[in-house]
């Protein structure tokens, strides 16, 4: 992401509303189509150009499946982030299969701490 410090609260927040759509792997049309919006709305939300409601706020966190606190910039940005990214990674791992959940698992187990 950029640098934080020189960017609007509006600017920040659409920036963690796109990094969380990414996430979250959807499209802007697909985020649009489950938030009953048009996706140039998507566009000009996650550009900084259109304010959210704390309504669509609660509607985004619940489709990418992140903490509103987050997306609204109140919890640090660090543990923020990764715990966010753990999220997703538990997410992806809950969709793999047993098998190759054992192949990540030994793959982890070698890799150097």
């Amino acid at each position: 992401m950029e640098n934080n410090n020189n960017l609007s609260d509006r600017e920040k927040i659409a920036g963690r509303l796109k990094e969380a759509r990414l996430l979250s792997g959807l499209s802007q049309a697909q985020a649009a189509d489950k938030l009953g919006l048009l996706r140039p709305a998507i566009t000009e939300i996650e550009a900084g150009k259109r304010k959210v409601s704390a309504e669509e706020i609660i509607q985004f966190a619940e489709i990418y499946k992140v903490d509103t606190s987050w997306l609204l910039l109140r919890e640090e940005e660090d543990d923020s982030y990764m715990n966010q990214q753990i999220k997703v990674a538990a997410r992806e791992l809950g969709k793999m299969k047993p098998e190759d959940m054992k192949k990540l698992l030994h793959v982890l187990k070698i890799l150097p701490k």
